[in-house]
């Protein structure tokens, strides 16, 4: 049996399902937080690849996927590698936010994921292409598992969801033409304002964007000196950090020593540490009313005008320079 706490829901997961759940690339998640370093750090709460992959999964069940969707909502963030979207940074991507994306297919097959889906009978090439999970994926801004269990369990973690909210959001959840939507106009406001506070508190936020440009810095270092290589990525936080820590190369432990819950950072157009422009994520669900779907923001010019003034104040390179406070 498997229990989550923010659904409130007890499952006995089918035999492919648990085969999943115990394959080592599965499990490896259990050391991969959702937050990166801020989560290493004690900044943000330590919620796992593991448990938001299960989670989306849990979405699609509840909402009448097959067992191939539920497949595909417990593969989908199969690729991520340590400290999550920091990586983004390493490679100049913090915009796209997409390196476990276009590494996925390669990663599956060099793991145990192959071999355990063909026993069962799953392609799991098939598994992968998430275009053809509608419930799981679609293209921002619109609703779908994968947005909103990681903003469900990050809006709880942060105080701007309470165990209520949840269960609110599930009682208006609806399929339509194959899509998850809501059936509440006021729900769908609530969900597309604090999705804005989310990213503002926490995945756009200042501070946490330059731990993740800081720590970014440090992993090239460890690259360039031979701390860590490559492959390291597929490790967990908690042994690709202590690598790290491990080289004695200076420059490497400038970099570590930035990396810390008292460094600041302020805009600073002259001498700016680094300069990074990142992903905003906003959400403008699909509203059912009387059988027709209208996204919010064609029903509420306000949330309209509030979604498009949002993305305009975010979307401009952040000229960063970090102080280590003393």
């Amino acid at each position: 049996m498997y229990t989550d706490s923010l659904y409130a829901t007890t499952i006995t997961p089918e035999p492919v399902v648990q085969d999943v759940l115990d394959s080592k690339a599965m499990r490896r998640l259990h050391g991969v937080l959702q937050h990166g370093i801020t989560a290493v750090l004690g900044i943000t709460q330590p919620i796992t690849r593991y448990q938001h992959s299960v989670g989306a999964m849990l979405v699609v069940r509840r909402m009448g996927g097959d067992i191939r969707e539920q497949l595909a909502a417990l593969l989908h963030d199969i690729s991520h590698t340590a400290f999550s979207h920091v990586i983004d940074h390493v490679w100049d991507s913090a915009a796209t936010q997409s390196y476990h994306d276009r590494v996925k297919e390669s990663y599956v097959a060099e793991t145990d994921l192959p071999a355990v889906l063909a026993a069962h009978g799953y392609d799991w090439r098939e598994l992968i292409d998430e275009t053809q999970f509608p419930l799981l994926e679609q293209p921002a801004p619109a609703l779908c598992a994968d947005r909103l269990d990681y903003f469900l369990r990050d809006a709880r973690a942060l105080g701007l969801a309470t165990q209520e909210d949840v269960q609110r959001v599930l009682a208006h959840l609806v399929v339509h033409n194959g899509r998850l939507m809501v059936n509440d106009p006021e729900l769908a406001n609530w969900l597309g304002m604090q999705f804005m506070a989310a990213d503002h508190a926490s995945w756009s936020n200042w501070r946490e964007v330059g731990l993740y440009e800081l720590t970014a810095l440090a992993i090239r270092r460890g690259l360039a000196v031979g701390a860590i290589t490559e492959a390291d990525f597929w490790l967990t936080d908690a042994v690709v950090w202590h690598k790290l820590h491990a080289h004695p190369d200076a420059e490497l432990h400038h970099w570590l020593d930035l990396v810390h819950p008292e460094t600041s950072f302020v805009w600073d157009e002259e001498m700016p540490t680094f300069t990074v422009t990142t992903k905003i994520r906003t959400i403008d669900p699909d509203v059912v009313q009387k059988g027709v779907a209208r996204p919010l923001s064609a029903i509420s010019p306000e949330f309209a005008a509030e979604r498009e003034s949002y993305i305009g104040r975010k979307s401009v390179p952040w000229p960063m320079r970090a102080l280590k406070n003393k």
